[in-house]
């Protein structure tokens, strides 16, 4: 059922705006909660381990996902860059999907949410700017909730009117 799923997602994504493909994404992770093997939680740990380091100013988190692995990201709240260590993936994201094969870095968009299919066992590793070394912290300043926290801040016009431009 998920190959299936997946299959159909370019189709469906090119037919949506970003909204609705933040909803898609959204509703396929409640499908993947319902299927026998999934995980979340801690549990997602056990299979896709992290790893997370700190520096001034900044915290890096690295994961691992096994070859055949089919996930969902967090919601990032602030742009960040991201770096693809080994493996091959494939990426959906509300601009898309693209396959991914390491040696490979990028910039994660503000309020990305991902869907990742991985091909081959892969290390994907982010840094996020941060003052904080606790946990809890960081993901509270880095991860939201839901996109309801994007609906409540400024649209980029607004934010333009504010500064008078």
């Amino acid at each position: 059922m998920t190959e299936t799923m997946l299959q159909e997602l370019p189709q469906r994504v090119q037919e949506l705006d970003k909204k609705q493909v933040r909803n898609s994404i959204l509703m396929f992770e409640d499908k993947l909660r319902q299927l026998d093997g999934s995980f979340e939680g801690k549990e997602s740990e056990e299979v896709c381990p992290l790893e997370h380091d700190f520096v001034d100013g900044a915290y890096v988190r690295k994961i691992f996902m096994p070859k055949g692995t089919l996930l969902t990201s967090k919601i990032h709240k602030i742009c960040h860059p991201y770096f693809i260590m080994s493996g091959e993936c494939s990426v959906l994201t509300d601009e898309g999907i693209i396959r991914i094969k390491a040696p490979f870095s990028g910039i994660t968009k503000a309020w990305t949410k991902r869907v990742l299919y991985i091909h081959e066992d892969t290390v994907w590793v982010t840094v996020h700017v941060t003052k904080h070394k606790d946990l809890e912290q960081i993901e509270d300043e880095i991860i939201a909730k839901d996109f309801s926290e994007l609906d409540a801040l400024p649209t980029e016009e607004q934010m333009k009117q504010l500064r008078g431009e």
